[in-house]
């Protein structure tokens, strides 16, 4: 005996849309999956080397004793030399702040130990120090000096310079350091405003002569204590107004790129240390590429978050030195927040490019792009006030979006109506060349007749399709956009502590399993086979679900979200007169099939 216990269960058809788009689907997400884990840092042997740091380099360390850290000899010509030596007699350290930074530099080797970010903490709660300790340690401190002559980068790094201050000082400021050992000489200048930007200006010579030494952000940021966060690290380029950004793997240590550069640098998810040339015409950039083993200091996601890692983790470091071709180095040096106000602010040289192409969502960038702007508008004018801000941004962006959808969706049950009542007529089409096999030309008759039917009844065989269409790049895009920006970074909502990281009890996700089955079970796909309607039902919430379980929380809240509008507007949808005529010509379909009349009993 029939009954209809489905909308979903209506007879079969041409479901090959349907397949494509699921092909589509599951391709494009698991390829994404195997994307990101083909670039994440992987688990090597505890007994594994340590990889050596490009060009045989050592890395100054500040604060370590005298004799152990003491200067080196840079010149051989240093004692015939008349000019005066120029060193401290002892380490020092000096504080630049603002309202945005606190910067920390030593005098030894005139570079940076400590950039705090004051408006953004790290995973513990602090204040995040965007230099990533245990890499400066070992490869080198951002703002020292790059030659291609390791003992001459070492010489530097180690050097006691002369401050023109010491102690704290308040931007707008100026801070020189000086040095000399009689041949080679030091002049390294930083000037600070209220913004995220300073000016460098680093000029070494030999006897008077020129050195090429590029001032340095050697790797890392301070942030960076998990897995994807390492394999977020990118070189970033700019030149003639058009922007590239490299991963790790395509990255290779000590490689020399010559300019023009409108911008160069490294970054992160998050974050980035970008140089602005003053020449950018005579600019060249060093890039750099070590390994570092971070298992005692990278944190797990999900359940247990903060614990370190077991076993060695080796994972990529990437680094940027920009220096002048005429050995006298000017450039303007970004270190803050990829964050689309502030980049959007600052301009390259001859204001031919902003820092704003530093965000790349992707290929579905320019989508991303945009509905990033429609949930900080939201942000900005609804909810700014309320607690978890950015959450309710993504629930009322996700409301709105399902709105504009619904005539599409209306749309989209009107064809599947037209597509049931041709239905009849198309199964006796089939009927007639079910004789012929696949490969016999007849069957291209069979797919003619069809498609005329279909036309002249103004049935449109991917009618069913457009909300998916339409749906499957804003997923996709959400899905790009949301690890990247950065104020979703530790921004909570309800029981998720951070909308750009998993949630830490899949409570999200399993919702979204269940929801994404019901809009499968309550959405009528006319055309479709029973077998292949079933199949769907469960592998979709499988995908979805594999796909969110550990990835940022805010796409599962967005898709989740998404789903519980999709069954209230289908409930409604299948009890207009519509939702009623498709469901009496699917009782007739399963009364005839079944050859006796029955009472049909079906879901509302």
């Amino acid at each position: 005996m029939a009954e209809f216990k489905n909308p979903n269960q209506q007879g079969g058809g041409d479901n090959k849309s349907l397949l494509v788009m699921m092909v589509v689907l599951v391709t494009v997400f698991f390829g994404l999956q195997y994307f990101r884990a083909k670039n994440n840092p992987q688990t090597v042997s505890p007994n594994s080397t340590q990889s050596a740091t490009s060009g045989g380099q050592t890395a100054a360390q500040p604060g370590m004793s005298p004799a152990a850290n003491a200067p080196v000899a840079l010149s051989p010509a240093a004692a015939a030399s008349s000019v005066p030596a120029v060193q401290a007699p002892a380490e020092s350290t000096t504080v630049v702040e603002n309202e945005l930074y606190r910067i920390t530099f030593t005098n030894r080797g005139a570079q940076v130990t400590s950039w705090v970010l004051k408006k953004y903490k790290d995973s513990d709660g602090k204040p995040l120090n965007i230099v990533h300790t245990d890499a400066a340690k070992k490869f080198g401190y951002p703002l020292s000096l790059y030659t291609y002559d390791s003992a001459q980068t070492t010489g530097l790094s180690q050097a006691l310079y002369v401050p023109s201050a010491t102690g704290d000082l308040a931007a707008p400021a100026s801070l020189t350091f000086k040095y000399s050992d009689g041949g080679t000489q030091v002049t390294k200048t930083f000037s600070f405003d209220e913004t995220y930007v300073l000016h460098a200006d680093v000029e070494v010579t030999r006897n008077g002569a020129p050195v090429r030494a590029l001032i340095n952000w050697p790797g890392g940021f301070g942030d960076q204590d998990n897995a994807s966060a390492y394999a977020s690290g990118q070189l970033d380029v700019a030149r003639n107004a058009k922007e590239e950004h490299l991963a790790a793997k395509k990255v290779s240590g000590g490689e020399t790129l010559n300019g023009p550069f409108d911008w160069a640098g490294t970054s992160d998810n998050y974050f980035a240390a970008i140089f602005l040339p003053d020449s950018p015409e005579t600019s060249t950039v060093a890039t750099l590429h070590n390994t570092l083993d971070v298992a005692k200091t990278i944190r797990r996601t999900g359940l247990g978050s903060g614990a370190p890692a077991k076993g060695a983790i080796e994972v990529p470091i990437l680094g940027a030195a920009l220096g002048d071709t005429s050995g006298h180095t000017q450039t303007r040096v970004y270190v803050g927040p990829k964050a689309v106000n502030v980049l959007r602010s600052i301009r390259a040289t001859g204001n031919t490019i902003s820092l704003e192409p530093l965000l790349d969502f992707g290929f579905f960038g320019p989508i991303g792009k945009y509905l990033f702007l429609a949930l900080q508008f939201i942000h900005a004018h609804v909810v700014s006030s309320w607690p978890g801000a950015w959450g309710w941004s993504i629930v009322l962006l996700t409301v709105l979006i399902n709105v504009i959808l619904l005539p599409l969706r209306i749309k989209t049950m009107q064809s599947g109506l037209k597509m049931q009542r041709i239905q009849p007529q198309m199964d006796a089409i089939k009927e007639r060349y079910k004789k012929y096999k696949a490969t016999d030309p007849k069957r291209n008759e069979m797919n003619v007749e069809i498609m005329k039917l279909q036309k002249d009844n103004g049935v449109n065989m991917f009618g069913g399709c457009i909300p998916t269409l339409i749906q499957f790049p804003l997923l996709i895009a959400f899905f790009s956009m949301l690890p990247k920006v950065v104020e979703l970074r530790q921004s909570h909502w309800f029981w998720l502590p951070d909308l750009s990281s998993a949630d830490p009890y899949h409570i999200l996700p399993i919702v979204m399993i269940v929801s994404q089955f019901l809009v499968q079970f309550y959405t009528p796909s006319p055309g479709v086979d029973p077998q292949q309607q079933k199949m769907m039902a469960f592998m979709m919430p499988a995908v979805s679900g594999y796909m969110t379980w550990n990835y940022a929380s805010g796409l599962a809240l967005y898709w989740t979200i998404g789903n519980l509008i999709s069954i209230i507007q289908q409930s409604v949808m299948n009890r207009t007169s519509i939702g009623r005529e498709m469901r009496e010509i699917a009782a007739k379909r399963a009364r005839r099939k079944a050859g006796t009349p029955t009472t049909i009993s079906g879901k509302r």
